[in-house]
């Protein structure tokens, strides 16, 4: 609320962060495990006195240099670019929370890219033992970025104790620290072999392509044993809500889990296969199916820490849409509007009432939804609501879906935004006098409207509870969410619950 919106109504910011992140990230591990890679690929050709596996390592070398390179480097530059545009507060926070640890990791950045250079183009041209040192050195100091980054994203998750002191130390060595280093560090040997089936693949030597292929499977093989208990207690380090989110209350993780899953079983499947029994398989194709199934596991563990934050950017500190938590009461009390910067509207006016919902939905929703874009529309999504049920959605938002920020305004305000949705995306008439936010409908009609209509048509609920009678439907209002993680608990009264049961059951007949 303190920084203008760069408003992409179709795209999202949010989408285009994970475009040009995924891919950074991918890249960026790369860098890390492979500069381990090329330093052990080395030693086995020095040992091996094999000049073939040398010839290999230092084309493997020249590939590795220009992709972390010249395309980490440009992406590394366009994540900066990309979420101060997006996220500005957020930005501001980690980098003025940060600074030394920032600076230190421009120092090791530094180090990598004049190591690797020294690396590739010595190749050959030093004694082994000490063109082998420069490799641990960039190994080194690769991997030493890698640890002060973590550091900081892990913080985003995870603030630890930082939400009390602000203290660099205590977000820095957060309760994640150490389990999301292992993991990354694991992840990076994977890229590191995913990228190495692709520079075997193309060797023109059958001896050394089966030979660096098996080189390459153990490396895959390795990361995912260590990528599995290191997953694991990554995940019990982090809070509850989080861990809620991962294990089924999120849809959008659940479909990210599947991905990754898949991609990892591909891995494995491929590395046994085709790189430790049969490496003689391994061709274009095949090093291919290693490296999507990589960047696609890379994308599903990427876009799972992102969601496991939500309703936050930064954990207990400042929601997605730029609004600190602690900041909420003092919203909720003077309006949003009022306090906002970069808004026209000051307040909710009848003549303005759709324009000042619009302006909210920009400071408060475009987060996380587009307007008849691909991820999240809104349109989509509240198709089936009516103006009655939408204000109150908005009221209860983060109960109802905690992984949605609570609205923060006033009831004219949370009325303005409903009013935006329903009237001026839709196109649904507007009523004159909007009801209270805290009516407490008495029908089974208005209730189906206030608490089932944000999720469900009054069509897709006929086909759901088509072979259920009224006492079925009754005590399924008492447990909802044990029929589903995605299901809030109904919050209404007996008796609310009873008119909502024979209502339904009008639906099921085919009485409404």
């Amino acid at each position: 609320m303190n920084y203008p919106a760069w408003f992409l109504p179709a795209i999202g910011g949010g989408s285009l962060i994970a475009l040009i992140a995924v891919t950074h990230v991918f890249v960026a591990h790369f860098a890390v495990g492979g500069g381990l890679y090329l330093v052990l690929a080395e030693r086995k050709g020095l040992k091996e006195r094999s000049g073939k596996i040398l010839e290999f390592t230092r084309s493997h070398a020249k590939f590795f240099i220009l992709v972390t390179l010249v395309y980490g480097s440009i992406t590394g530059v366009g994540i900066w670019w990309i979420i101060s545009l997006v996220n500005p507060a957020a930005t501001s926070l980690l980098i003025h929370n940060f600074v030394f640890g920032w600076a230190a990791e421009w120092v090791f950045f530094v180090v990598e890219i004049l190591a690797a250079f020294i690396y590739f183009y010595m190749f050959g041209k030093m004694e082994p033992s000490s063109h082998q040192k420069i490799g641990w050195m960039y190994f080194f100091s690769a991997w030493m970025s890698l640890v002060l980054i973590n550091g900081i994203v892990a913080f985003m998750l995870t603030p630890g104790r930082w939400v009390q002191d602000q203290n660099f130390w205590s977000g820095f060595l957060n309760p994640s620290f150490l389990p999301s280093m292992f993991f990354r560090t694991f992840l990076a040997f994977l890229m590191a072999g995913a990228f190495g089936y692709v520079t075997s693949s193309f060797s023109k030597d059958r001896v050394v392509r089966v030979q660096m292929t098996r080189f390459s499977a153990k490396w895959c093989l390795v990361a995912v044993a260590g990528i599995i208990p290191s997953a694991y207690w990554y995940l019990k380090a982090l809070p509850t809500p989080a861990q809620e989110l991962i294990m089924g209350k999120s849809p959008t993780i659940e479909v990210a889990k599947l991905w990754g899953l898949g991609s990892l079983v591909a891995i494995i499947v491929v590395s046994i296969v085709a790189g430790m029994v049969l490496p003689k398989l391994n061709n274009k194709i095949t090093s291919l199916v290693v490296f999507v199934s990589a960047l696609l596991f890379m994308g599903s563990f990427e876009w799972t820490r992102e969601a496991a934050r939500r309703p936050y950017v930064i954990n207990q500190v400042m929601y997605s849409n730029m609004i600190f938590e602690n900041d909420l009461p003092q919203i909720n009390e003077t309006g949003f509007l009022k306090m906002a910067k970069w808004v026209k509207n000051r307040n909710v006016a009848e003549s303005k009432l759709i324009d000042a919902g619009r302006e909210i939905f920009i400071h408060q929703c475009y987060a996380c939804h587009t307007i008849g874009g691909i991820n999240n529309d809104i349109v989509v999504r509240t198709k089936g609501m009516s103006l009655r049920g939408m204000v109150k959605y908005i009221e209860r938002i983060h109960r109802v879906r905690y992984f949605m920020p609570p609205f923060a305004g006033t009831e004219e305000e949370a009325k303005a935004l409903a009013a935006f949705i329903v009237g001026g995306l839709h196109g649904k008439p507007i009523e004159k006098e909007l009801p209270p936010v805290a009516a407490l409908p008495t029908r089974g009609d208005t209730l189906f409207e206030d608490n089932c209509s944000s999720c469900h048509s009054i069509e897709e609920m006929r086909e759901l509870i088509a072979d259920r009678d009224r006492d079925t439907l009754r005590d399924m209002l008492d447990r909802l969410e044990e029929l589903s993680d995605e299901m809030p608990p109904f919050e209404g009264t007996s008796q609310e619950k009873d008119l909502l049961a024979d209502y339904l059951y009008t639906i099921k007949e085919g009485r409404s």
